[in-house]
Order: structure tokens, then C-alpha cells, then sequence
């Protein structure tokens, strides 16, 4: 689903660290077609000192946005890291308590 703009395909989407490490921003595309590279870039990123990952930049999602917060979580227990979601649009979220994991929204 489009969260902004005109329906279609929106440009692949990316983790990026503030320029001081606390938080990642994503910004883009966070679906099928695009999650399993999105992930994989950011294991090349350390972990966010604050453990904030902002959505607030989704431009479209499916359910492989969950995916790949659910594998954030992951990381994130499995190296002892805090994980925080913010800026997760309201789509997302209605996601997420459909498949059950609207908890993981919550997760610090």
C-alpha cells in the first residue's frame, strides 16, 4: 500500500544512521520486493546508541515491513540492544495487530 503520493511503485527504501549514531531514518519503499536488500544493507550499520528506528519515511509497505522489524528485533535481542519503532504509520500498525504482533510496535 501507498502511504503518500500517487499509487505505483516508490523508490526503493533504505536504513540511514543520524549523523551522530543514536537513530536510524528510513526513508522509501519497504516491501517484498524490496525488504530482503533493505535488511541486508543494514547489518553493514551499527546498531542505533539509542536503539530508535524511525518509519516516519515508509512511502509504501506490505506485510514485509513487519518482517523486517520483527528480524530488528532479533538483532537487537541477540546483541543485548534496546529496540524503539517510531514514526510507524497508522497502516502499518493496523498490520500488525491483524498478524498478531502489534506488540513489537511497543518494544523497548
Amino acid at each position: 500500500m501507498t502511504l503518500h503520493g500517487a499509487p505505483g511503485k516508490a523508490a526503493p527504501g533504505a536504513f540511514t544512521p543520524s549523523a551522530d549514531g543514536a537513530r536510524w531514518s528510513f526513508a522509501g519503499a519497504l516491501t517484498m520486493d524490496t525488504a530482503a536488500s533493505a535488511l541486508e544493507a543494514s547489518q553493514a550499520l551499527r546498531w542505533p546508541s539509542s536503539g530508535v528506528v524511525d518509519f516516519a519515511g515508509l512511502a509504501q509497505v506490505d506485510s514485509a515491513a513487519l518482517a523486517v522489524m520483527i528480524e530488528l528485533k532479533r538483532r537487537g535481542e541477540a546483541e543485548g540492544r534496546a529496540l524503539s519503532l517510531s514514526g510507524v504509520p497508522a497502516t502499518l500498525a493496523s498490520l500488525a495487530v491483524v498478524y498478531g504482533v502489534e506488540t513489537l510496535l511497543h518494544a523497548a
